[in-house]
């Protein structure tokens, strides 16, 4: 049996891995893709995360997993499909059967992309990766969806490889932070579409075109690539039934990371917070691993 049980290994659960470790705590980190390092590892350039500016998003996981296999952190790959209490000990069972048992558990599975559901777009191939696909549109016609960081994000380094980028958003204003709207706004090739949503999703198993509704009125967009930035959801269904979610989905949890069930503490993009960046993500972790030491002694110390 583990004192800590830390289900993720991007930026959270890697940081909470390290500090656990530090506390002198015997942990495991269940990863469903293997050497994985979150989302952050698909993208191009991180320029905020102090002393690291513009690394690239991979090498910038790469040097947390190295950090947390450094410190003595193990892994476990495999899908976790639920998770019970007993008494003072947490179970944790994987789609392969397999069980992990520990006294306290750190949930750190981050967010997933929120999927554009229009008709057409289960034809096509739309990418929720710019970093992965942006490559296979160059000189081409490519749209990205959304208005926040991801989605400027997504639109600046498209800017560079194809011939015309559309970015279509819903609100009349941006929602991702002025230096980002400013480089995309100079971006000659850049074509902001302001107080619009798609409709349909025209051709055949590539797109051909979108249809946007903007303020009502139906508009037909030639395309030749769809990547789509809308925000996420996250990854929490497992614990419905088992700690507090808000009406989204996100696990309830301070600063502190303790969620409503003692022994059970949530860290990243996955619980309530104003604000999810690497570097917040980073910092829960180390809150949950402190936080689980210190619900560890009580049980062992009876404090």
């Amino acid at each position: 049996m583990y004192d800590v049980i830390i289900i993720g290994s991007g930026p959270a659960g890697l940081t909470a891995a390290i500090y656990s470790k530090r506390a002198m705590l015997n942990v495991i980190v269940a990863e469903k893709d293997y050497m994985g390092t979150g989302q952050i590892s698909v993208t191009e350039r991180v320029d905020n995360y102090p002393g690291l500016y513009g690394i690239n998003g991979f090498d910038l996981g790469e040097k947390f997993r190295d950090h947390a296999t450094q410190s003595g952190a193990e892994f476990y790959e495999g899908q976790a499909v639920s998770i019970t209490r007993n008494k003072d000990i947490w179970n944790v069972e994987f789609a392969d059967g397999s069980t992990l048992s520990a006294k306290a558990v750190i949930y750190a599975a981050g967010t997933s992309y929120r999927r554009l559901e229009v008709k057409g777009g289960d034809k096509q191939r739309i990418s929720y990766c710019v970093v992965c696909d942006g490559a296979f549109y160059k000189g081409k016609t490519v749209a990205v969806i959304g208005g926040g960081d991801t989605a400027l994000g997504d639109a600046l380094y498209l800017s560079k490889i194809a011939e015309k980028v559309y970015i279509i958003h819903r609100r009349d204003e941006f929602r991702g932070n002025k230096s980002l709207q400013a480089q995309v706004l100079a971006a000659g090739n850049v074509e902001p579409i302001m107080c619009a949503t798609v409709a349909e999703v025209k051709g055949d198993t590539k797109a051909e075109a979108i249809v946007i509704n903007q303020n009502g009125d139906l508009r037909e967009i030639a395309v030749d690539g769809i990547f789509c930035a809308m925000g996420s959801v996250p990854n929490s269904d497992l614990l419905k039934g088992v700690c507090n979610l808000d009406n989204s989905g996100y696990i309830k949890a301070d600063e502190d990371c303790k969620t409503s069930e003692l022994g059970l503490f949530a860290a990243g993009d996955v619980r309530t917070t104003p604000l999810r960046q690497v570097i917040t993500a980073a910092a829960d972790g180390a809150n949950a691993a402190v936080s689980a030491e210190k619900y560890i002694s009580g049980l062992v110390f009876g404090k």
